[in-house]
């Protein structure tokens, strides 16, 4: 049996379907299933349990002997959120007791963290572990994010096998429930179709032009296939990016959603709010380095290849990954 927590999510679900791909299909789905939009994602899964995200702990007690690796998908992503307590019980302190049962039944394990854990890139965007205890993200999301990297790796027990995987920008299929949280691309096609023109931030920078913002977009297929990867490689634990290794700037990605829906680009610019103007982050990176070292080497998405399967494919006839 394979676990994915956060199961009815965006990323958990595309996992899934991945799993499912490959034949397997005693799946053990854990998420909280409160939000019927959101479980739509797992429709026509093959999937051998839903469990309740409150009741994993003694799930686990109970049928460790039967589980096989453990993706721990799930938290709180809300950058909005800054109701501390919340991303301690979801993100920090549940993630710790997901991990301490890795260790006591033996469990291999892969989690996610978030490239939000690198703040303005003051120290770049390398995953080097001996800098993550300096990081200083710019939210509650990213600190909880940010504070298990740091606790994990100071652990002198851990999984015989671990990965932490720093999530760029990712895109793709399973996203429709995300609401204001969902990718550029998914609203932009939505602007696009309502309106028939995309509004993006301006500049506040002299260095950037405005739409000259940039960051890593990923794939969220991409994202999936080096996840498989490391189910079955099982060395080399540790905390590696997981962008494209590529920044685009945003008026790349519009455009490219634009010539997607076969439409004409109509871009105006609004003010950055003042609220978030100062915490802004003008350009990502992934040094994807590191992950090709121990031995992945499937190329990436380009940015027009994912947005153009992903707007004809799944956007345009409301599809499900």
């Amino acid at each position: 049996m394979i676990i994915v927590t956060g199961a009815a999510g965006f990323i958990g679900s595309c996992l899934i379907s991945k799993l499912n791909s490959l034949n397997f299909n005693y799946i053990i789905a854990v998420d909280d299933f409160s939000n019927e939009e959101k479980n739509k994602n797992l429709v026509g899964k093959k999937i051998k349990e839903y469990v309740n995200r409150d009741n994993f702990f003694e799930w686990i007690d109970s049928n460790y002997n039967e589980i096989e690796f453990c993706f721990h998908i799930g938290a709180r992503t809300d950058t909005t959120e800054f109701d501390k307590s919340i991303f301690d019980k979801l993100n920090f302190n549940y993630s710790k007791t997901v991990w301490n049962k890795c260790i006591e039944y033996q469990i291999p394990l892969v989690y996610a963290s978030s490239a939000a854990t690198y703040g303005l890139g003051e120290l770049g965007y390398e995953d080097n572990e001996s800098l993550i205890p300096q990081l200083k993200p710019l939210n509650p999301y990213g600190d909880s994010k940010n504070d298990f990297d740091v606790w994990a790796l100071q652990q002198n027990e851990k999984p015989f096998f671990w990965a932490g995987l720093k999530f760029f920008n990712v895109y793709g299929p399973n996203e429709y429930h995300k609401g204001r949280m969902a990718s550029v691309i998914f609203h932009t096609f939505n602007q696009v179709k309502n309106t028939g023109a995309m509004k993006l931030f301006k500049s506040h920078r002299s260095d950037f032009a405005d739409g000259m913002q940039a960051r890593d977009f990923i794939y969220v297929k991409d994202l999936i296939d080096v996840c498989i990867f490391l189910m079955y490689h099982r060395k080399n634990s540790g905390i590696y990016n997981l962008g494209s290794g590529k920044a685009r700037t945003f008026l790349d990605l519009v455009n490219a959603t634009f010539k997607a829906i076969n439409k004409e680009s109509n871009i105006s610019y609004i003010d950055i709010p003042e609220d978030i103007r100062e915490t802004y982050q003008y350009f990502t990176e992934a040094n994807m380095n590191k992950l090709k070292q121990i031995g992945y080497i499937k190329a990436f998405t380009s940015l027009e290849d994912g947005v153009e399967d992903y707007v004809k494919n799944y956007l345009i006839p409301t599809t499900y990954l």
